[in-house]
């Protein structure tokens, strides 16, 4: 089974040498199997017939591989996925958010894709507090030159809410939805302002304010307002509503455009507890970043294989598929690669005492012909 698609390690191998390139293959494959991401628990799996101590010190040099950065490893391959993605000039939904844990403090800008979020760049902030415009602005510019060939959202929470942070995307002609916070000014006669909260929205309602002039001090000027407050369901009832300054020209396409940007919050539960577990790792700087990395690629990779596995129509041999009567699908492409790739390596482990035991059934022969044809199917994606 390959441990990547064709093309990500057709683009790997030109910039690192043979034994770099190994060990890279070797992580990625350890970090997509086992998904935990302790230096430690690393170099205990690391296959090589050395010291413990020594393999430890060997992942150490390689996590500090001046190679091993976004620019020449993730950015190309970047480039290829998206264009695997999506059409020129479609719309691309770029979400700008913010994770933390312990002393990491981490700035991230996404793309929305199946109800996932894939990272394109990420920085490490030396603070424990909130990004600032500069930074936003910083990490953004990188993302918008590789999205030159799309028609980029721009979405963002209550953190990356400032009106500045709108007035810079308007000039520069880029579409955005960020959520205000409840308490902002607006004008809703000439020099007569209210705060959002105020404007009457109640559950189940929604407005959209066109050509308002937002915050009584910076005053931006000509901004649409879509407001949403969702209905009680099945008993939850959201505490508050939304208010997101948008330049999108209906509330439909703003409120689609916002709810896609909760596809982060999935993606950092897969690189947190409900997957890779990297808030254990132990790594802090240039070393985390390279590790945050290396867990891009073999979450990625899963995701395209994933994607294979559906489109060869085996899912149902990888995990429950779509059930009728169920809007939601059952698991991520994301789920089906990484636990497709697992279900591999059980076959190939057990392959002689499977052989056994499906010889004590033959009146399931053709079941098992048909598994035997899903395993070729699905070792043949990526």
């Amino acid at each position: 089974m390959k441990v990547l698609p064709d093309f990500y390690q057709d683009h790997i191998v030109k910039h690192l040498n043979k034994p770099q390139y190994y060990m890279l293959m070797i992580l990625i494959s350890l970090i997509s199997e086992h998904r935990w991401v302790r230096l430690e628990e690393l170099a205990n799996l690391f296959p090589q017939p050395i010291k413990f101590e020594s393999r430890r010190k060997k992942l150490q040099r390689f996590l500090s591989l001046p190679a091993l950065n976004l620019e020449t490893i993730w950015f190309p391959i970047l480039s290829q996925l998206l264009l695997n993605f999506f059409e020129n000039k479609q719309v691309v939904e770029v979400i700008i958010d913010r994770t933390k844990w312990g002393c990491i403090n981490l700035l991230m800008v996404s793309f929305h894709y199946q109800n996932r979020a894939i990272p394109i760049y990420f920085e490490l902030l030396n603070k424990k507090g909130s990004s600032n415009l500069s930074e936003q602005q910083q990490v953004l510019y990188k993302v918008l030159d590789l999205l030159s060939n799309y028609q980029v959202v721009v979405l963002g929470d209550r953190e990356f809410c400032n009106v500045d942070l709108a007035s810079w995307l308007s000039s520069i002609k880029v579409y955005f939805c960020l959520r205000l916070r409840k308490n902002e000014y607006i004008e809703i006669e000439s020099s007569v302002w209210k705060k959002l909260r105020d404007i009457g929205l109640y559950p189940g309602m929604s407005l959209y304010l066109k050509g308002v002039k937002i915050t009584k001090t910076k005053g931006f000027q000509g901004a649409n307002i879509a407001c949403k407050w969702k209905r009680k369901y099945r008993g939850w009832q959201a505490e508050e509503g939304w208010f997101i300054i948008t330049n999108l020209v209906t509330l439909e396409l703003a409120l689609k455009a916002y709810e896609n940007r909760f596809g982060i919050e999935e993606m950092f539960r897969d690189f947190k507890g409900g997957g890779y577990n990297i808030e254990r790792t132990g790594l802090t700087g240039d070393r985390l970043v390279v590790l945050i990395l290396l867990i891009t690629i073999a979450y990625t990779s899963s995701i395209v294989m994933g994607e294979q596995i559906k489109q060869k129509g085996v899912t149902c041999y990888v995990g429950r598929v779509k059930e009728a009567g169920r809007s939601e699908r059952r698991h991520s492409a994301f789920y089906i690669g990484s636990r497709g790739k697992d279900w591999l390596k059980s076959v190939d482990f057990y392959a002689d005492i499977v052989d056994e035991l499906m010889k004590l059934s033959p009146e399931k022969k053709i079941y098992y012909a048909r598994g035997k044809k899903a395993v070729t199917l699905i070792r043949s994606t990526s």
